[in-house]
């Protein structure tokens, strides 16, 4: 049953383009009608009343809210969310890295049948996140997913340093990505709702956290799994092996502090735009007074501004909130979900058309990605003709390698504010390049060549994360963003599942996994020039 306002009909004819915009709204007739002939008339966001189902009203007032958001600045509660999100970010880099990391020495350890398992089992996690959690979030809010996700995956990395065996390990590695994979796309949601058009470029930055979460688990992998680590299969026991373990423990302890921090330390109020796209007005009245208040800041947008586009298109809001507290009541009592929020994806050729390419290319980057960065720690030991091959070299080079991905997130966000470049051509470009260099690592004879073109494959993947995961929540609205998000993050968990099967079956001794992943990126980025329109100078609606 959907839980969005019912489409509202009517001709949102603007009396006169304001001439003056950003003077703030005043609490007077003249005021009111001000504010509604701006919003009415502003052509600042990606879409149309059409292209979001015919919700004339909706967009209206998302309008009116992004000049209230442009009024009211990028003060400190942004900057909060930034860092707080920014944890999250973290997380979904961080465990997929840890999963590799532990990769070698759990096959040591208990000699699976195929190492691969492991992603595998951690692949279908992150598919099961991204699908639930991110649809929730549409249905439940972006609250209780932000304060939920983080905690599920530093608890059960704690637990995993526990694990009595193979099948253990991958069980727990399944149930702590269920966390991580639900965690990202809302924390994209989150910030981007209550940034300023200004300032959106900030989401392409927030990757840089995404870095550190890959600089975090390496450097301390290089600390404590090598001195503690067989260095084969032959004898060894848990004793000798003790390293894979301890960083568990250490990452679950840091993570699950991690989420006390982002529970305690900061009153997250739900989203004003999603609570719009709800019929929710009132609370995203307060939440964004409340913001304000936060910011030290002064809002002149009120509920009466709200009304007043009601009043525009004769809309019974009384009638209209009513029924969706009854739709809401119904869905918190039986949890069930509305394909209203994906068919909102597909409404008009446009939308359809950019979702249909976002969806192709996570999808790709999806397959590509795991086929060589999850054993990545594998190739560095095993890949090498000049007798460099042990535990600490490949912790050593996989730190030196996060390390120099670092700095692509903040050049990213500069290069996506270039008109002529914007998101479409910086992803396009940063995503053949990254195939480029995957192909070329393949002519590696030694470990310090092998090191040299996989520090140029994390620099231009860095970039292209930037721009990709800064991209959907842009390119979505706010009533279907989370399941936007959803959607594209499960593409490309579907096809990270493929991964760890196509190196069951080919080996992942062999180059086979490598020269696939290049192909794919070099694909991916051609396919992203398709997009039907670039986000730069657009407001997200």
């Amino acid at each position: 049953m959907s839980t969005t306002p019912e489409k509202h009909t009517g001709s949102p004819v603007a009396e006169k383009e304001l001439s003056e915009k950003g003077t703030g709204y005043k609490n007077t007739e003249a005021g009111l009608a001000d504010i509604r002939t701006s919003a009415l008339a502003s052509n600042d966001t990606l879409y149309s009343a059409d292209d979001l189902g015919g919700d004339e009203v909706y967009l209206a007032k998302i309008r009116l809210f992004n000049q209230a958001l442009t009024e009211g600045g990028f003060g400190w509660y942004q900057i909060k969310l930034f860092c707080l999100t920014g944890l999250g970010y973290a997380a979904d880099n961080a465990f997929p890295v840890l999963t590799s990391l532990i990769l070698t020495p759990i096959a040591f350890e208990f000699s699976p049948a195929s190492p691969a398992y492991l992603t595998l089992a951690q692949n279908l996690g992150l598919l099961v996140g991204a699908f639930v959690f991110s649809l929730s979030s549409d249905i439940f809010g972006r609250k209780l997913i932000f304060n939920l996700t983080l905690g599920v995956a530093g608890i059960f990395v704690l637990v995993a340093g526990s694990s009595p065996n193979f099948t253990a390990a991958a069980f727990f590695a399944a149930l702590w990505s269920v966390g991580v994979g639900g965690n990202i796309a809302v924390d994209s949601a989150c910030f981007i709702e209550v940034c300023p058009a200004s300032h959106q470029w900030l989401l392409t930055v927030l990757t840089g956290w995404w870095a550190a979460g890959q600089i975090l688990v390496t450097g301390i992998a290089w600390a404590l799994v090598p001195p503690r680590s067989c260095e084969s299969a032959e004898d060894c026991p848990r004793s000798s092996n003790q390293g894979w373990r301890n960083l568990c423990f250490t990452m679950g302890a840091i993570f699950v502090a991690f989420w006390a921090l982002r529970f305690f330390a900061m009153n997250f109020y739900e989203s004003p735009k999603y609570l719009i796209g709800k019929g929710r007005d009132e609370e995203a009245i307060a939440n964004w007074h409340a913001i304000c208040k936060v910011n030290k800041r002064e809002t002149s947008l009120t509920l009466e501004h709200l009304r007043e586009i009601d009043a525009k298109f004769g809309v019974d809001y009384d009638a209209r909130k009513t029924e969706n507290d009854r739709k809401k009541s119904v869905q918190e009592h039986f949890g069930k979900f509305s394909l209203e929020h994906i068919k909102g994806l597909f409404v008009t050729k446009k939308m359809a058309w950019a979702t249909s390419v976002l969806l192709i290319v996570w999808a790709i980057i999806g397959l590509a990605f795991p086929l060589y960065n999850a054993f990545l720690p594998y190739y560095l030991r095993t890949r090498v003709t000049d007798g460099d091959s042990s535990t600490y070299r490949a912790y050593r080079d996989s730190l030196i390698i996060a390390v120099v991905g670092f700095p692509a997130s903040i050049i990213g966000g500069l290069l996506v504010r270039l008109p002529r470049l914007g998101r479409r051509g910086t992803l396009a470009i940063s995503t053949v390049l990254t195939g480029v260099f995957i192909l070329c690592s393949t002519t590696s004879k030694t470990s310090n060549a092998l090191l040299g073109w996989n520090c140029g494959y994390s620099f231009t993947s860095g970039i292209l994360y930037a721009v990709l995961y800064g991209l959907a929540p842009e390119v979505f609205p706010s009533k279907h963003r989370g399941t936007g998000n959803g959607l594209v993050a499960t593409a490309n968990r579907v096809f990270g599942v493929l991964a760890p099967a196509i190196v069951i079956s080919g080996g992942i001794t062999t180059s086979v996994p490598i020269w696939i992943a290049g192909a794919l990126f070099i694909a991916g980025g051609l396919f992203s020039l398709l997009l039907p329109f670039d986000t730069v100078g657009k407001a997200s609606v």
